[in-house]
């Protein structure tokens, strides 16, 4: 299932990077794509893939999850 991660605090390249990386991270998890501008990242996720899991990892990288959208 993919789902729409719409994410507050991103601001460069730099910031998309580290939310690939930690969204990546998470077993379950491919295909992220990070849409800088439009402040969102697209991930396909496993359905073991708690919304919980994909915030904390979010948070632990400094950036806020504002909300999750199953596609």
């Amino acid at each position: 299932m993919e789902k729409k991660v719409l994410i507050e605090g991103m601001s460069c390249q730099n910031c998309a990077h580290h939310v690939t990386e930690a969204l990546s991270d998470l077993d379950g998890v491919s295909n992220v794509n990070v849409k800088l501008e439009e402040k969102y990242a697209l991930a396909e996720v496993e359905s073991s893939v708690k919304d919980e899991d994909i915030k904390a990892a979010i948070s632990e990288v400094g950036y806020e999850v504002t909300g999750i959208e199953a596609k």
